[in-house]
């Protein structure tokens, strides 16, 4: 395993010094108390832009974002989870939005997600904001598998949009774990998973940095191999 000094310096060269890759660093990760006053909206919000943009032209979502606002009653989580077979018509139909049938249907049952999170945790943001980062893959895996269309990287831009720390686990990124011997190849196991949990919450130790922080030196460290 690679010490996270050797990552560093290595990002640090290819980005023209110390002072040029720090302002390269993510400056929007929200600490637990300001994720846990976030309303619960605001997360059903961005778990809809983030499966909206996954296979899609991120500016375009970006672009019709105020629409989406208007068309989902501003996330309403109670509006929303009610929503009734003819309200998903109207919303096939509505310009100001993506017009995605699957990806329309996954509003009503994140917000029922939510809400049932909420139901035991007190608020779904509280949820959010008290997991912890040493076992992110685990907030991952329950998302996943109690969420519509929140796996893979979607969950985790998702995450990363609404400001919790943690890593993504882009081409780049998975490049630099292979380099440093973490993992073989791209993770799609619950093995290796593990095995990059481990890595990140022993190179948090070592650096001091966050996991956003160490997600975004390894992205900058290494440039993957293209097809």
């Amino acid at each position: 395993m690679t010490d996270f000094n050797d990552i560093y310096q290595r990002a640090v060269a290819r980005k023209g010094g110390e002072d040029s890759l720090r302002t390269l660093l993510p400056k929007d990760i929200k600490s637990a108390q300001e994720l846990a006053e976030t309303p619960d909206h605001r997360y059903l919000a961005e778990m809809t832009k983030a499966i909206f943009k996954a296979g899609f032209v991120w500016k375009v979502i970006d672009n019709k974002w105020s629409g989406f606002e208007e068309a989902f009653w501003g996330f309403d989580i109670g509006r929303c989870s009610f929503m009734s077979p003819e309200d998903e018509d109207a919303l096939c139909n509505d310009t100001r939005i993506i017009r995605n049938r699957q990806k329309i249907l996954t509003v009503p049952q994140n917000a029922v997600m939510i809400n049932e999170v909420a139901r035991q945790q007190g608020s779904f943001a509280r949820f959010i904001a008290d997991w912890p980062g040493t076992d992110f893959i685990g907030l991952l895996d329950y998302l996943a598998s109690q969420g519509a269309r929140l796996g893979g990287m979607t969950c985790q831009y998702f995450l990363r949009f609404i400001g919790k720390d943690g890593f993504v686990l882009s081409r780049d990124g998975v490049y630099a774990l292979i380099e440093a011997g973490i993992i073989e190849k791209s993770p799609n196991s619950k093995a290796a998973r593990v095995k990059i949990q481990q890595a990140y919450n022993r190179w948090q130790e070592e650096s001091g940095f966050s996991l956003t922080e160490i997600s975004r030196i390894l992205a900058m460290s290494i440039d993957a191999p293209r097809d």
